[in-house]
């Protein structure tokens, strides 16, 4: 954090926007400030464009002041700006170039208990701030003339982001009673921010879990994925399991901490080692442009990070359903990674996330992460990598960077075995990429060239060739080429009693 001059703020909002805001709110002799997270940044030194102004009418005067301002400023920048209303909630939307502004004018708030959405009427500057969810959020700072830059902080926010330190500006168990969203982005900043959760606040959350129940899966899912993209998001997920959250809006997760010992023997706290594989994960992935495209299906290099971050999260989620004691090798989880790809699809749909490509990947990790451990633990055959290619296709990378991140043993000499083994693999699958182009290939011959060879319709014979073709190219007893995949496709027929058609 920063320690700012009534200079150093001048500096910063010596723009031509925010001068020009001075001048119209003077004009229509109405207050305004910015407010919220762009002040809250400043301060920390993070960039924003998350610029909000609440503007108060003293003189009660002006209707819906907020809009008021906002169209004056549209008149005065011409066809260039782009003015979007919402007049039930007094509240307006101005885009210029690359700005982007929020206008709303000042109001204090009621609550129903089964709703977050508030009945707001006109307030004070005092009463917008005390409806704000935390004190970091609650700083404005002046933008007109005779007070231009002065900060109003009345909850001491600027004294909390010097503790780093997140608290709500009223009594906690307020705040998240009436909008129990706060209590995930209460997690959400302290995670994103590294700052701890101010003790009152945090019992306040236990003690008011419950009401998390009264909001949607997608405002969930919107905090939980600003989590994922933080830079060490096992934070926000040990407060979550800690105020008791967790069991709540992720009860799968949840259900993975905890160690059982019997016999003596004891397995990992699988919570904490997905914990630490999700950093691994995210110190891999902390420039996006660091990482490898995938499978394309992303909307910008963030996404991919976003859905790699959740395969990391997801890739032991079947292990409560596959655990299993057994005597002499202890406890087990055989099958962890297919019973894990086969929850994927409901965890999704309940949270509403993506039902297409994007959660299809994070299966496929899931699915195939102890592929490369299985190679890494035995002798490295071109045979298995070669297959292990071909089946992870443009995920290759991706599935890797997941197994590294997945070496969370203590034992020092074990974790440099996988380690190293693991550098053999990633040797192995260059060479063999480099030689056979394996890598999404598609065999010589097709499905369609055997059944007219054949005089065949579809049937399982068909697939039986296919596949004898393919093994044989991924075995690398054969090149992939027609010549020899047709001399092995013939031989393969006569087995099943199949002769070639000759017109």
């Amino acid at each position: 954090m920063k320690i700012l001059t009534h200079e150093d703020i001048l500096k910063q909002l010596d723009h031509p926007f925010f001068r020009l805001i001075s001048d119209t709110a003077e004009e229509l002799r109405l207050d305004c400030y910015v407010i919220g997270g762009w002040v809250r940044d400043l301060y920390l030194e993070r960039p924003s464009s998350d610029i909000d102004i609440v503007v108060v009418d003293e003189t009660k005067q002006t209707k819906r002041p907020g809009i008021a301002l906002a169209e004056a400023l549209r008149h005065k920048l011409g066809k260039k700006a782009h003015i979007a209303i919402y007049k039930n909630f007094g509240t307006a939307q101005l885009k210029h170039k690359s700005l982007e502004i929020e206008f709303v004018g000042a109001r204090k708030e009621s609550y129903d208990r089964n709703s977050r959405k508030p009945v707001t009427e006109d307030g004070t500057l005092e009463e917008d701030q005390n409806r704000r969810d935390f004190t970091i959020n609650a700083m404005a700072l002046c933008l007109n003339k005779d007070r231009f830059g002065e900060l109003v902080d009345p909850f001491d926010g600027l004294a909390d982001m010097e503790d780093k330190t997140i608290a709500t500006p009223l009594d906690p168990d307020i705040t998240f009673s009436d909008d129990p969203l706060r209590m995930m982005r209460c997690i959400r900043f302290a995670t994103q921010l590294n700052f701890q959760i101010e003790e009152d606040t945090f019992e306040a959350l236990s003690r008011n879990k419950e009401r998390i129940k009264i909001i949607s899966a997608e405002r969930i899912a919107e905090e939980l994925n600003k989590i994922l993209l933080s830079p060490a998001p096992s934070k926000g997920f040990v407060e979550l399991e800690r105020c008791g959250l967790l069991p709540l809006i992720f009860p799968e997760l949840a259900l993975l901490q905890g160690v059982e010992t019997k016999d003596g023997k004891a397995h990992k706290d699988n919570f904490y080692h997905t914990l630490e594989v999700l950093d691994n994960v995210a110190k891999a992935t902390t420039n996006p442009a660091d990482i490898s495209e995938g499978n394309g299906n992303w909307d910008s290099p963030k996404d991919h990070v976003l859905w790699l971050r959740w395969a990391a999260l997801l890739h032991d989620i079947g292990k409560p359903k596959s655990k299993r004691f057994d005597p002499i090798q202890g406890w087990t989880f055989h099958n962890h990674n297919d019973i894990g790809e086969k929850m994927i699809p409901s965890i999704f749909r309940r949270m509403k996330l993506p039902m297409n490509e994007k959660m299809k990947f994070v299966q496929k990790l899931v699915q195939m992460h102890m592929r490369p451990i299985a190679i890494a633990d035995s002798e490295v055959t071109d045979s298995a990598v070669r297959r292990l290619l071909f089946d992870a296709g443009d995920d290759i990378d991706d599935l890797m960077l997941l197994c590294t991140a997945d070496i969370t043993s203590k034992n020092d000499l074990k974790k440099k075995k996988f380690a190293d083994n693991y550098i053999t693999v990633r040797t192995k699958l260059v060479e063999i990429e480099e030689k056979d182009r394996i890598r999404n290939f598609q065999p010589p011959i097709s499905g369609e060239d055997i059944m007219e060879m054949f005089g065949l319709r579809p049937c399982k014979e068909v697939g039986i060739l296919k596949m004898a073709i393919k093994d044989a190219i991924l075995d690398g007893e054969i090149p992939n080429e027609y010549e020899p995949a047709e001399k092995l496709l013939i031989e393969e027929a006569k087995k099943l009693g199949l002769n070639v058609i000759t017109n």
